[in-house]
């Protein structure tokens, strides 16, 4: 027996791989039918090393009938890319040759197949073997006869029961059918095909995919439907191959007129829009889904305004489709949530009395957020009332959502803040045609986990990059805010890798004990703060508010500064997570009680009219170093927020009429900007008059050492206000603050060198002071900033003071030169080049003040100034002195000071 299988397979392994049959074949043939339990060992054999393939047929057809159409399709669509390529071409040859050992086993192979086709019934076996002749036709290339297309089209226009098995029955004879247009060569069998195909429409129980089967037949049918009428014959030839699992040619031309029959006859694009809704949507959405699912129909027809067309209503379908996503995001769905969201509120030209879409509820936003770690934030108690047009045509989906995924929650937002954008883009285009949109409140966009959401977005952006950089650019236009670089910054310090783990159990409890403990006890305090340090920021979140209402503990005088760097470090973390709530808790919180704000609460709306609000805080908050770096994050949030919020409010009430006050877009961006840069620049006179030193501070010397930290953390804002807005540095000094802060502001604020640019303009306003001032502040950057630049502005404050010396009244020379004696004193320190052009100026200004004095009481300015010409002599307390007596003594010491400073001063030369 040994002896015979080492013959059998010697005889294999020796043929040629271009034999087809010949004696070789025969005599294993003969050994097969002596001894039929070899026939098995012998075919395993010539498969396996792709030789004699005439055997393989008629082997198959003598001894193993029952896997015929198995072990066929295995040699043809198998995995072994060398048997495939060896077998294919066999029967292509055999079948072109007409003649020799492989066209007479070809024919015995049809010949049973057929038999096999006109007994065959709709189920598993009657699939695989439309899948055999899929793989003869578009393989192998072997074109089939009359009596084959009869048999064939008899099998796939059976009608099985809506079974797993009877769905991918139906969807290899609807794929056979596109695949060979040879069934319906004949107009009788093209009419039998177009019924079948009606019958499939008109079948709803393929369509609510009751048989469990992963992908239904009604998704496949929808989009060669959609396909065809957008006539992408490419597209359905894709979706043919991937249903078949093999790769067939499906050519155009081939496609015509079953094309006609889809789009005139069995499916029109109002049955397409009418049937996509009831496609159930695909559970776990996510890009390892492969193939054509419904995601993709629906977006090819609301591409096409189909739904728009016909009346379809699509929103329900659409929010259960993003409910039901998750990681990493199917590449589809940003590109749904865009066409939605045009589909409604862009109107179509094409026609005026065309039907939109309606917008996602806030009611149905916030019931996925309700049951995320934010759930807290939408309570059922806080319903928003809705208008009508919210809930008239498409009642609410009632959907059950017990832990909504990251993809869902970051779908939603893209599509509000995209919502927003376009709304706010086609505002006047909108009311002009008398439509009433849906606004989504400020109160209700400040609840979401906006920030939070884009950082997870950002640390995984292998599963939402294609979300990510839209998202992104919407937040940065919408809510600048919510994107300042400090947070982004503080984000990345606050990441996973530099938490030390405490196992210290937090509540409410602890965190009160803590905090009323502060000044007797830090040690308890800080122990706590380091717990929720230690914590992720949505576990700590829950506790932000009894958190955030101890803040003016940590303001108290015996609060170490640990404890206070502490509690701002946990306000940054909690900052990660929802930040515009917890501003809001912390204006409250620091609300100062003796302006009579006690029973005034500062809502989201009252902040972004008036971000000046921020500083109406306890007094203390000037002298504590990390406190007002909060305030200052708060504030400068503040800030960007209400400019955003007049933008969007000139892009929400659009100017219609051009009529009263306003005629144009133009005056009201005037207006806007005056509103920003008034409110800007009171922030930052407030912030400037808390540098000033006040007598509590001489008193206390630890307050002198909080003093300069603050003085430190308000330069370092303005640097980057004035940075930013450079406009904003000239309206503040335009404007003028106390002259005592020159020194500060010049010397703490890197960007005040800009101020050059602008100083000849404030030289030339009318204002004696603002005149002062520019000459006090170029005196101090010239100092700071010995530029040839800052050298040429002192020369212009010479030459300016030259002239308005020739040209003043005595009472004004007087008012104008006695405060910039100080400032000449610096200038000639900086540039000693000027000492020539500085010291003229004060003799004749030290001539004309010695001639007015010595007319003593009968100078001409007592009449005007009366007793104002007169001053308290500082050698006779009883006496009084003329005023410019002591200009004169004021100028000469000025001189003496100038030739110590800038003349016999060997360090500037």
């Amino acid at each position: 027996m040994k002896l015979d299988f080492l013959v059998a397979e010697s005889l294999v392994m020796n043929a040629e791989r271009g034999e087809e049959g010949g004696i070789r074949a025969k005599a294993l043939s003969t050994l097969c039918d002596m001894c039929p339990y070899m026939a098995a060992s012998i075919r395993a054999k010539a498969a396996s090393v792709s030789r004699l393939p005439s055997l393989l047929i008629n082997l198959t057809l003598t001894h193993h009938q029952d896997d015929l159409v198995s072990f066929v399709s295995s040699l043809l669509l198998g995995s072994d890319q060398n048997t495939r390529s060896w077998f294919a071409p066999f029967l292509r040859n055999s079948h072109k040759r007409g003649k020799g050992d492989g066209h007479n086993a070809l024919i015995k192979l049809r010949q049973e197949l057929l038999n096999r086709l006109k007994e065959a019934s709709a189920g598993v076996d009657a699939s695989a073997l439309l899948r055999l002749y899929c793989a003869l036709r578009g393989i192998a290339g072997i074109k089939f006869q009359d009596d084959e297309v009869s048999g064939l089209l008899r099998l796939v226009t059976q009608k099985p029961p809506p079974t797993a098995a009877g769905v991918r029955f139906v969807s290899l004879s609807l794929c056979m059918i596109l695949a060979c247009p040879s069934l319906m060569a004949a107009p009788e069998h093209e009419k039998k095909a177009i019924e079948w195909v009606q019958w499939l429409v008109k079948e709803e129980a393929y369509f609510e995919s009751n048989s469990g089967f992963t992908a239904s037949f009604g998704e496949m049918l929808l989009l060669i439907a959609i396909h065809f009428h957008s006539g992408q014959l490419a597209s359905v030839g894709e979706l043919v191959c991937a249903t078949l699992g093999m790769r067939v040619p499906v050519r155009p031309n081939g496609l015509a007129r079953i094309k006609q029959a889809f789009t005139q006859e069995i499916f029109t694009e109002q049955v397409v829009t009418a049937h996509a809704v009831k496609v159930p949507v695909t559970a776990n959405l996510n890009s390892n889904i492969a193939g054509y699912l419904p995601v993709h129909c629906i977006h090819q027809l609301l591409k096409s305004r189909a739904f728009s067309k016909h009346k379809v209503p699509i929103k329900n379908w659409i929010y259960r489709q993003i409910c039901n996503c998750t990681a990493p995001l199917h590449p589809v769905m940003p590109a749904l949530v865009e066409v939605y969201v045009n589909s409604i509120l862009v109107i179509n030209n094409k026609g005026s009395n065309e039907y939109f879409n309606k917008p996602i509820t806030e009611e149905e936003i916030k019931k996925v957020f309700r049951n995320s770690i934010f759930g807290v934030n939408f309570d059922c108690q806080n319903k928003t009332s809705f208008t009508p047009m919210e809930i008239d045509g498409e009642s609410s989906v009632d959907i059950t959502i017990e832990k909504p995924t990251l993809a869902s929650q970051l779908l939603l937002i893209y599509y509000l803040l995209l919502y927003e954008d376009i709304r706010l883009t086609n505002a006047a285009m909108l009311i002009a045609n008398g439509r009433k949109i849906k606004s989504y409140s400020t109160a209700f966009l400040s609840e979401l986990p906006i920030k939070y959401l884009l950082h997870q977005a950002q640390k995984d952006q292998s599963s939402y990059g294609g979300l990510f950089s839209p998202l992104l650019r919407l937040l940065a236009t919408h809510f600048p805010q919510l994107s300042l670089v400090d947070d982004w910054m503080d984000d990345q310090v606050f990441g996973d890798s530099c938490r030390h783990h405490v196992d210290f159990k937090l509540s409410e409890a602890f965190i009160n004990e803590a905090f009323y403990s502060i000044e007797t006890n830090p040690y308890k305090t800080g122990k706590v703060l380091k717990a929720m340090l230690s914590k992720n920021p949505t576990e700590i979140w829950p506790f932000a508010e009894t958190f955030v209402k101890h803040v003016k503990c940590v303001l108290g005088e015996g609060v170490p500064r640990h404890i206070q760097e502490l509690y701002r470090e946990v306000w940054l973390r909690l900052n990660t997570v929802l930040p515009r709530c917890l501003w809001i808790m912390t204006i409250n919180a620091l609300l100062d009680i003796n302006s009579g704000a006690k029973n005034v609460t500062i809502t989201q709306e009252n902040v972004l009219v008036d971000p000046l609000q921020v500083l109406r805080c306890d007094i203390r908050v000037f002298r504590c170093g990390p406190i007002l770096k909060i305030i200052l994050r708060i504030l400068e949030a503040s800030l960007a927020a209400s400019r955003c919020q007049l933008s969007r409010h000139l892009l929400d009430k659009p100017l219609l009429e051009k009529s009263g006050q306003l005629t144009s877009d133009s005056e009201r961006e005037e207006l806007k900007n005056a509103l920003v840069a008034a409110q800007e620049s009171a922030a930052l006179q407030i912030l400037l008059e808390a540098c000033l030193e006040t007598s509590e501070d001489q008193l206390k010397p630890e307050l002198m050492w909080s003093l300069r930290e603050v003085r430190s953390i308000i330069c370092s804002f303005l640097h980057q206000i004035f940075i930013s807005e450079p406009s904003l540095a000239k309206l503040v000094h335009f404007q003028g603050y106390p002259k005592e802060l020159l020194p500060i502001t010049v010397q703490g604020i890197p960007s005040m060198h800009i101020c050059l640019d602008f100083i000849p303009e404030l030289l030339s306003q009318a204002s004696l002071e603002k005149q002062i001032f520019a000459v006090d502040l170029v005196s101090h950057l010239s100092i700071q900033y010995a530029l040839p630049k800052a050298m040429s502005i002192a020369r212009l404050c010479i030459n300016t003071l030259s002239t308005l010396l020739s040209v003043l009244p005595s009472d004004l020379r007087l008012e104008l030169f006695q405060p910039v004696l100080k400032s000449l004193v610096r200038i000639c320190t900086a540039f000693p080049s000027l000492l020539e052009d500085i010291t003229s100026l004060l003799l004749q200004l030290g001539r004309i003040c010695e001639s007015q004095a010595s007319l003593g009481h009968c100078w001409n300015d007592t009449n005007i100034l009366g007793e104002g010409a007169y001053v308290l002599s500082d050698v006779q307390s009883d006496t009084k002195v003329l005023v410019s007596e002591v200009l004169c003594r004021d100028i000469k010491s000025t001189m003496s000071e100038i030739v110590q400073k800038a003349l016999l001063n060997d360090k500037l030369h």
